[in-house]
């Protein structure tokens, strides 16, 4: 719906957002923590903050030595303090001994920056700076795992946390969006703050389209890609329900996985959860529609899933992150098939692990004919679209035993030439080719 009065309308739509927390706050408020021996600290000179947020942290007493962190950001309207003690992150981390990090937007309305240019790019400027010089901070002074590191939000914070996921995914092992939009629906040339397109729903993608929005926060990036959660109310009248959908797209694509759902079901009544690339409670895209909820989540008990998702209700602190093993020259073999046809041709490659040891992430290489270029790929990201390309795993498929096997695709485009690349490599030692 086009603006007609840019500042009212602003203001009503600010007011709506408090309007749908403020049931949230009451709700929780008896549910948070009362009486903990740790407490918020507000942090000031924690590095480049661009937009002059604000940092509060907090540190339960249970933190281990390499404590996991969580980023959670809150609301138009809302506050770092007030997100802490609207929310059951705090109770959670006193439970499992992770760091929460709580930034704190400054300007009127309270809204963070979703919409700039800056901030729909790695580095760009705007909230994402400030929110990573945060997180820098608490690995330096706290002693915080890098490889550990989590976002989440709600409404304004869900956005930040889809706009978090696409600039830094390098950062972020995971993220979970309550009532957010995907990755770049929120975007704004003209300097205002709120996108009625996107708020209402209308803006509708494919998966692919979405999908290069948030791989174009970070030109040239081909590592692993975060896990997301995504929660929506089908009531939602401020961020609507089409947003769902939409991030679903998104992300799945993003992370190379089915559009179907691998796994269905209601741990409520009026809950469904779908889960895509897998069907265990950390699966690459986890989805939770509520039926009859407007703009209020998360309600309580919700937090609880979105630490289960990212893996952090444990105490045990997981070792640091083993670099990838690499595999010896000759302990790798690829079987390569093609259908062709007029200018197109689908291809399969299956992967398999022909040594004695585990490959706990994979980089397959190998260089496309010329006048062959990729338009769509499964089961594996795929960089560039032609010439010399790297096919890299996805979330499910990152591990090969000895003697596995994994298979992935891509359909592609061609000028005459349906041959087979010659050679591959796997993290850089040559395989065997059948």
């Amino acid at each position: 719906m086009p603006r007609t009065r840019r500042r009212p309308g602003l203001r009503t739509l600010l007011t709506a957002l408090l309007a749908g927390v403020t049931p949230l706050l009451a709700a929780l408020l008896l549910a948070a923590p009362s009486a903990q021996a740790a407490s918020l600290t507000e942090v000031t000179g924690f590095g480049a903050n661009p937009s002059n947020l604000r940092m509060y942290v907090y540190r339960p007493d249970s933190a281990p030595a390499r404590p996991a962190v969580l980023v959670a950001v809150h609301y138009c309207t809302g506050s770092g303090p007030a997100f802490y003690s609207g929310t059951e992150f705090a109770s959670l981390a006193d439970r499992y001994g992770f760091l929460v990090i709580y930034p704190s937007a400054t300007r009127s309305g309270g809204c963070f920056d979703v919409s700039s240019p800056q901030a729909l790019k790695r580095g760009g400027g705007s909230d994402p700076v400030g929110i990573m010089s945060m997180v820098t901070y608490a690995q330096q002074r706290y002693g915080a795992d890098p490889a550990r590191v989590f976002v989440t939000g709600a409404s304004s914070g869900a956005m930040m946390t889809n706009v978090l996921l696409g600039d830094y995914p390098d950062v972020f092992k995971a993220g979970a969006a309550f009532m957010g939009v995907p990755f770049g629906c929120f975007a704004t040339t003209d300097g205002s703050e709120w996108n009625s397109a996107c708020a209402n729903g209308t803006v509708i993608r494919t998966p692919q389209q979405w999908g290069d929005l948030a791989r174009g926060a970070y030109p040239g990036y081909n590592g692993p890609r975060p896990r997301m959660q995504v929660w929506h109310g089908t009531e939602d009248t401020t961020l609507r329900y089409p947003n769902f959908g939409e991030e679903i797209k998104q992300w799945t694509d993003v992370l190379g996985v089915s559009q179907t759902p691998a796994f269905t079901d209601h741990p409520q009544s009026t809950w469904t959860r779908t889960r895509y690339g897998g069907t265990g409670t950390q699966a690459s895209v986890e989805a939770v529609s509520i039926q009859g909820t407007g703009h209020t989540l998360p309600t309580s008990g919700m937090a609880a899933r979105a630490v289960s998702f990212f893996g952090l209700d444990s105490t045990t602190t997981p070792p640091p992150t083993d670099p990838p093993t690499t595999p010896p020259a000759g302990a790798c073999r690829v079987a390569y098939t093609t259908s062709a046809w007029n200018t197109g041709l689908t291809a399969s490659i299956t992967v398999t692990n022909t040594g004695t040891a585990p490959i706990d992430g994979w980089a397959l290489a190998f260089t496309l004919p010329a006048g062959q270029t990729i338009t769509s790929g499964w089961n594996a990201t795929f960089s560039p679209t032609s010439g010399a390309v790297t096919a890299r795993n996805v979330a499910y498929n990152s591990t090969l035993a000895p003697g596995a096997s994994t298979t992935l695709g891509f359909q592609a485009n061609h000028t005459g030439n349906t041959g087979n690349p010659a050679s591959f490599t796997l993290n850089g030692a040559p395989c065997q080719v059948n």
